[in-house]
């Protein structure tokens, strides 16, 4: 799966940085049909909206997935969030801030999971 040259960027560019082609890859492998409806539906239409900025929409989708329990999709998008601007500070507050709803063992993985991100490397 690749874009064209002429293909408009989408969010998912900015989202999946450096990793883009490796995530969608490993996408496809499980189901070409997953790979694109990911693709297509949440990235290049839901993503795409507008209505809010992408930081936003990075910093909702890590407390989302932070509250389904999904370590691997939320590093990514932990990832995500800073590629979209956010600070180290802002991914940590949105992460503190999930506590009282999600409870302290989904928060303290999350923290795991952001500081593997960013032990691996000081640039997401």
């Amino acid at each position: 799966m690749s874009d064209s040259d002429d293909t408009p960027r989408h969010a998912r560019h900015t989202v999946f940085g450096r990793q883009h082609d490796r995530i969608f890859e490993r996408l496809s492998s499980l189901d070409p049909d997953l790979s694109d409806y990911i693709r297509d539906f949440a990235y290049d239409t839901v993503y795409d909206r507008g209505g809010l900025d992408l930081k936003t929409q990075e910093l909702l989708a890590c407390t989302l997935l932070l509250t389904l329990g999904s370590p691997d999709e939320l590093k990514t998008h932990l990832r995500g969030a800073m590629l979209s601007g956010a600070t180290e500070a802002e991914v940590r507050e949105t992460l503190l801030f999930a506590a009282p709803f999600v409870g302290f063992p989904k928060v303290v993985a999350a923290f795991g999971q952001l500081k593997s991100l960013l032990d691996g490397k000081q640039q997401p």
